[in-house]
């Protein structure tokens, strides 16, 4: 997983909810979703909880919750 990629939640409140992947340390990764999930909160997630979809979110759109909005509003259309 690299950050800018779009997964998918396979467990927990959030399951088959999709989220951009912001940071990946250590043994977790973080995801936020632009709503409920904020880049200054994002959801540490364990990496066998979620998959990664072939989708990734351009640079420019990661930097603000916005942009995060948009890109997975558009993909969950598809």
């Amino acid at each position: 997983l690299k950050p800018g990629t779009v997964v998918q939640a396979l467990s927990g409140r959030d399951k088959n909810r999709l989220f951009c992947a912001v940071a990946v340390e250590n043994e977790y990764v973080f995801i936020v979703d632009g709503k409920t999930r904020t880049l200054k909160r994002p959801k540490r997630k364990n990496p066998k909880h979620v998959k990664a979809t072939n989708w990734v979110v351009a640079t420019e759109q990661t930097t603000t919750n916005k942009g995060i909005r948009r890109a997975l509003h558009a993909l969950s259309e598809r």
